[in-house]
């Protein structure tokens, strides 16, 4: 597994709702630590698709509209929504 490199922000991840049956596994109540380089057994498809969101988090980045502390993620899978609450550790 790969290091994490130095100044990444590590991140928390938390699962807070599932609609269906996620193929993934992952249920209500789920914590993962996450970063650029650590995916913690969360699904591929959603960590792909949040990726570019980590990317600028992990570095210290700010996006206008969310609130850059913790927003809410969900999967791209809409017939088996699974929504994610990711925080950044303090």
């Amino acid at each position: 597994m790969a290091d994490q490199p130095e100044g990444i922000k590590p991140l928390d991840a938390e699962i807070t709702g599932v609609k269906g049956d996620c193929s993934a596994g992952h249920k209500v109540g789920d914590k993962f630590e996450i970063n650029t380089h650590k995916t913690d057994k969360i699904c591929g498809y959603c960590y792909h698709d949040m990726f570019p969101t980590l990317m600028n988090m992990c570095y210290g980045g700010q996006i206008p509209w969310y609130n850059n502390d913790e927003w809410k993620y969900e999967c791209p899978d809409r017939w088996n929504l699974v929504t994610f609450k990711v925080t950044k550790k303090k």
